[in-house]
């Protein structure tokens, strides 16, 4: 028989007491993402002020989970995980998995903001399954209260994908008209791009051939594959899973803060 915890002086509740401040697990997944730099950070976080997330580092500092680096020779400052953030690893990718079938998922999808996942999308498109050119997509989103509602992506062979909030200068392969629970569904499978099409979420025009191979082109999470996922019903309501169980429904999601990406 497994032993349980002993009420109060269980260490889970310590660790819980250490992680709880707001925006600690958000800056460290922002950290395990590959983000060094402060700018970086606040973009892959999404709605946090500067001043807030210097204080929230300084605190990660001293608590040792992040080790600040700054180079004399230029100036420039990188944030890195200690050995104690990444030994929360697996932790986290509990939390991950137990999110992805116990939270409802329209009321989970909804708290990001669309300038947040755009950044992320930078690394969701694979470039061995687009042509061997420079791919210019329009993403359109119908949420109300966007500072920014039209993004482009750049994805060129051989070069990071590029996200931008003003007209790039080159003819739109493909426009993608959406909105951000239906498009992060996708990206965490919390629904499939034939699904989103079909109920009116999802619109695609321009290149057929682009439109046609999303699924290929268009990478998922690494948790989109998640068995026991609760997913997203065609009308855009969360379905119940496979097994029955209640769902967690989460706050309300944040105002989207205006955020320029470069």
């Amino acid at each position: 028989m497994s032993q349980k915890p002993y009420g109060m002086i269980c260490p889970i509740t310590r660790a819980c007491e250490i992680l709880e401040p707001r925006w600690t697990i958000p800056i460290l997944v922002g950290l395990w993402s590959g983000a060094t730099k402060f700018n970086d950070l606040r973009r892959e976080i999404g709605s946090i002020s500067p001043a807030l997330l210097s204080k929230r580092l300084k605190d990660l500092e001293a608590m040792g989970f992040v080790e600040r680096v700054a180079d004399p020779a230029t100036g420039s400052v990188d944030y890195i995980r200690t050995e104690a953030a990444v030994a929360l690893e697996p932790a986290l990718n509990a939390l991950a998995h137990w999110a992805q079938c116990h939270i409802e998922a329209e009321a989970a999808l909804c708290t990001a903001t669309v300038s947040s996942l755009m950044w992320g999308m930078r690394r969701s498109f694979d470039q061995s399954a687009l042509p061997t050119r420079r791919v210019v997509l329009q993403f359109r989103f119908s949420d109300p209260g966007l500072a920014y509602d039209t993004y482009w992506a750049l994805v060129q062979p051989g070069a990071d994908a590029e996200i931008c909030t003003s007209i790039p200068g080159f003819d739109i392969d493909l426009f993608v008209e959406t909105n951000r629970t239906s498009l992060l569904g996708i990206l965490l499978g919390r629904t499939t791009i034939a699904r989103e099409l079909a109920s009116g979420q999802l619109y695609l025009s321009g290149d057929a051939v682009l439109a046609r191979t999303m699924p290929r082109w268009l990478k998922r999470s690494e948790y989109a594959d998640i068995e026991g996922i609760a997913s997203l019903s065609s009308s855009g309501e969360a379905s119940k899973p496979a097994v029955t169980r209640r769902l967690i429904v989460p706050t309300a999601a944040v105002a989207e803060p205006s955020l320029h990406l470069a």
